[in-house]
């Protein structure tokens, strides 16, 4: 990750609203022979004694969960919007196009729930996502045999983040004529002042 002054978020509080705004992260782990896995989850925030925690349901006995048993550190990767910018754009010539974006990498690790915090999880999630407590996918709407069914497969995830690294890249070294016609082409979420 790019490690650049001037391609990062004015403050930590527009990290963490950037995460919270992008919560279908990528989940990566390590396995027993060494090598990366992912999966994608949605995530809810929680903040307990000046921590962050994620928290999520995976399938179980997958490639990822397995991972996670044997080795709980993990790399949480936010993402938002992104776009191509075509040196075209630039009032200098002879400069390379290059890719606007946005992306947070949390470290952290993971602690496995038991079948009351995934069931209250699964209640969390839904009313968040649905928006509404009393919808038809509510958690408290569905059949408890249906719900124990399926809490069978997954088993629910705490993630306690201990490191947030991020980066912006928005055109802020540019000049303003030159973000002025980026903004045109890629919209003005994907360029900084």
């Amino acid at each position: 990750m790019y490690n650049i002054s001037y391609f990062k978020a004015n403050n930590a509080n527009d990290v963490l609203a950037f995460m919270r705004a992008n919560p279908f992260i990528t989940l990566c782990g390590i396995n027993a022979a060494n090598q990366p896995v992912a999966t994608h989850i949605p995530v809810l925030f929680e903040e307990r004694d000046n921590k962050i925690y994620l928290q999520a349901h995976v399938m179980r006995k997958q490639e990822h969960t397995l991972a996670i048993e044997q080795n709980p550190n993990v790399l949480v990767i936010f993402t938002g919007n992104h776009a191509y910018v075509s040196a075209s754009l630039y009032s200098t010539p002879n400069v390379a196009s290059t890719w606007n974006y946005k992306a947070v990498h949390a470290k952290g690790v993971v602690r496995f729930m038991d079948n009351d915090g995934l069931y209250n999880l699964l209640v969390k999630l839904t009313n968040h996502f649905e928006g509404d407590e009393d919808s038809p996918a509510a958690v408290k709407n569905l059949s408890k045999e249906y719900v124990k069914d399926n809490m069978k497969a997954i088993v629910g995830i705490e993630i306690e983040i201990t490191d947030i690294q991020h980066v912006f890249k928005l055109s802020q070294n540019g000049d303003e004529t030159s973000k002025q016609n980026i903004k045109k082409v890629v919209g003005e979420d994907l360029v900084g002042d």
